[in-house]
Order: C-alpha cells, then sequence, then structure tokens
C-alpha cells in the first residue's frame, strides 16, 4: 500500500495540480508534452488506423477509437506512476515488436493467399472482433508510450502535467487515425503502405530493446514515413489516371 501511495500519491496533489494548471508555465510544458506526444505517435495512428479499418464498419470503427482512448488513458495513468520502472519494460517492447511484425507478415500473407482464390473468396474476409480490435489498440498503445513518457519524465517530473499532456496528444492521434481511417477508404492503395510501415516500425521497436540497442532517429523514421507517403500516392493516382483513360477509350470504342 505504501507502495502505491508513493508512485500514485503524487497525482492527487493539490501542490501538483496547481502547478499543473495555475500556472503559465505549466500549461505550456503540457502543450509541449501534447505536441511531443503528437510527434512521437506517428507510428500509433498508422497502426491504429490499420487495426480499426479491418472492422468493415464505419460505426464500430468509431466505437473501437472511443473505447481504446478510455483504456488508453487507464494505461497511461498507470504506466505514468511506473515512470522509473517502465526502462525495465523492454519485454513489453520485444513483444510489441513481435506482434507489429506478425500483423505485417500475415496481412501479405492473406493478401497473397487472396490473390491465388477466385474473386468471390478474396473478398469473403471476415472482420475482426470488435473487442479484440479494442484490446489491440490498448496493448500498442502502452508499447508505443513507453518512449514517450520517459522523454515526457525527463522534461517534467510532475505526473499531473505528464498525464495530462499525454491524454491531449492521445485524443489528438484519435483524430489523427479517423483521417487515416477516411484516407483508406479513398485511397485502397494506403492500406498496403500501412502494413509496410507497420513491418518498419516492428524492426525500429525490435532493434531499440537494451539487448540490441540500436535507435532509429525519428528524423529517419519521419522521412520514410513521407517517402512512403508520396510514394503510395503517386501510385494510386497513376492507377487512376490509367484507369480513367481505359474507361475513356472503351466509351470511344464502344460509339
Amino acid at each position: 500500500m505504501s507502495l502505491l501511495i508513493k508512485l500514485y500519491g503524487p497525482f492527487f496533489a493539490a501542490a501538483d495540480w496547481k502547478a499543473a494548471v495555475m500556472t503559465t508555465s505549466g500549461w505550456m510544458t503540457i502543450a509541449t508534452l501534447a505536441i511531443m506526444e503528437c510527434l512521437l505517435s506517428v507510428d500509433n495512428a498508422v497502426v491504429l488506423a490499420a487495426q480499426t479499418s479491418s472492422l468493415k464498419d464505419r460505426k464500430k470503427e468509431d466505437a473501437a477509437l472511443i473505447w481504446g482512448l478510455w483504456g488508453s488513458y487507464i494505461f497511461r495513468f498507470i504506466a505514468i506512476g511506473l515512470g522509473s520502472f517502465l526502462i525495465k519494460f523492454w519485454l513489453v517492447k520485444a513483444l510489441g515488436a513481435g506482434y507489429l511484425l506478425w500483423m505485417s507478415v500475415h496481412f501479405f500473407y492473406e493478401q497473397h493467399k487472396g490473390m491465388n482464390r477466385s474473386t468471390d473468396n478474396a473478398t469473403n474476409i471476415k472482420p475482426k472482433s470488435f473487442w479484440k480490435t479494442v484490446s489491440a489498440i490498448i496493448f500498442l498503445d502502452f508499447v508505443f508510450s513507453i518512449d514517450s513518457i520517459l522523454t515526457a519524465l525527463a522534461l517534467d517530473n510532475n505526473p499531473v502535467i505528464v498525464l495530462l499532456g499525454g491524454m491531449i496528444g492521445i485524443l489528438a492521434m484519435r483524430f489523427v487515425a479517423s483521417m487515416m481511417i477516411v484516407l483508406l477508404e479513398k485511397i485502397p492503395e494506403l492500406l498496403v503502405m500501412a502494413y509496410v510501415l507497420i513491418g518498419f516500425i516492428a524492426l525500429k521497436l525490435g532493434l531499440s530493446i537494451p539487448a540490441i540497442g540500436i535507435e532509429l532517429s525519428n528524423t529517419f523514421f519521419s522521412i520514410f514515413v513521407l517517402g512512403a507517403f508520396v510514394a503510395t500516392l503517386s501510385i494510386h493516382f497513376l492507377r487512376k489516371h490509367k484507369s480513367d483513360k481505359d474507361k475513356e477509350l472503351n466509351n470511344h470504342t464502344a460509339n
């Protein structure tokens, strides 16, 4: 009990709340942390969009993001309290990397199987379970939050400020994920790109565990993501242009 009070007592301390919400410096730090959360969680948004889009139902997708949001808030509260112990959670990062790698490989395996089936069978893919998707969202947010929480605690040791900054950042990333789901519907090629990125994220996460200790910089990751987006959009518009030309040619031939 004394350990719990020591870890989580500061969240309920009036002085920490006053420093967080009653001072300009507190709000500036919260805003900085929220922006950092967004920048450090681009990979999270990609994974969220890919996970939820597999439900094949917009209402379920929105509901999964909301349930995942609340679950992520609860786990974020627990994780910040554990702060100094997070660095020892390398096994969680390793499991997260393995799960992400499985997701990527499984997606491309299913795509390959679909190409070898008849059209009817290829389109008859069952949507994922709702609660399985929500659980995956919460687990992956916990995996991704480890680095961002350690970065936040290095910037400010007030757990209330770290919690509020993280919560605002998580909320912002849910909006980014929602927008990505809409884009995935309009530009199907982005789903393939998402799973390529998931494979890359698995590599990035796996290399960062202490036993290996190789950190791929966020700058390199951002450039990779930008390049993937540009390449995917180029392929989409080239295909669309070719399809439009073929339709035009067919209409001209028919007339």
